[in-house]
């Protein structure tokens, strides 16, 4: 890419260089899987597939902002203290989510909900796999890059919808590892999107309440760990989440709190974020 094309188009550049990044070391994941490597490696190759977001940023960083150190760039958008109150509520509704999306696919199924975790070990193992191949390696380049540059010309609710597109755009290669083929497929990207958009939604909303990524890291990590604990048919699982997490973006989208979805944000104030 041109260092002219790349300074007038920071954002297209930013998601061609993350999909060039993520897709090879996706089949290195995949490589390790069928060549049967242990799951640890498997996981670790995982981890380091997901943070092609942050590796394209820092890769285009100086070419965005050539006035800016990378590290400081960083250390803004964690600066702000998290607010306990913020955390709680996107906890909480994640949560009350979760389990309304288990005891719906038990209902369907008439059994008992199962977990995949069986053990502490486990339990830890799995949250810090989903913390490592998701939100640490993601929320910088998509919320803590894109989000805000989105919001220098747009209100935070449409830039998040545009980041959420993309972002869920960015896991198509990922759509085709899953084993599901036709129509079953179809419902799956189609459900994916509605949950990944309205996680957008979500996370735009609670970030520009309290302005520090780690709402987002915390948003994302929820999300991925409770989803990854949920034993049972995916298609459905996720069906449920996409509903679920929907109705929770239409709601805030009305309720529409401190005015965080609509307004417009100056360039001197998106760069505090």
């Amino acid at each position: 890419m041109r260092i002219e094309k790349i300074s007038e188009r920071p954002i297209a550049s930013f998601i061609i260089l993350t999909n060039i990044i993520f897709l090879p070391l996706l089949l290195l994941v995949v490589a390790t899987i069928k060549l049967k490597f242990p799951t640890v490696v498997s996981d670790i190759t995982l981890c380091i597939a997901s943070w092609s977001s942050t590796f394209a940023f820092m890769i285009l960083f100086k070419i965005i902002y050539p006035d800016k150190r990378f590290i400081v760039y960083v250390k803004d958008k964690f600066r702000n203290r998290l607010k306990i109150s913020i955390v709680s509520i996107v906890i909480s509704i994640q949560v009350l989510i979760a389990i309304v999306v288990i005891l719906l696919t038990s209902k369907s199924r008439g059994t008992i909900p199962s977990f995949t975790v069986s053990s502490l070990g486990m339990f830890i193992y799995l949250f810090l796999k989903n913390l490592f191949a998701g939100p640490l390696g993601e929320e910088l380049g998509w919320r803590g890059f894109i989000q805000n540059e989105l919001q220098k010309k747009y209100s935070p609710l449409k830039a998040s919808i545009i980041v959420g597109f993309w972002w869920g755009i960015w896991h198509l290669p990922i759509w085709f590892t899953t084993g599901f083929t036709g129509v079953d497929l179809i419902k799956y990207i189609i459900f994916f999107m509605i949950t990944i958009i309205s996680i957008s939604i979500i996370i735009a909303t609670f970030y520009n309440l309290n302005k520090t990524l780690l709402v987002t890291i915390t948003i994302h990590q929820v999300f991925n760990f409770l989803i990854g604990i949920t034993s049972g048919n995916l298609i459905e699982i996720i069906k449920y989440y996409a509903i679920l997490y929907l109705i929770v973006a239409i709601i805030l989208i009305i309720i529409n709190p401190r005015n965080t979805l609509y307004k417009k944000f100056s360039k001197e104030t998106t760069q505090t974020l």
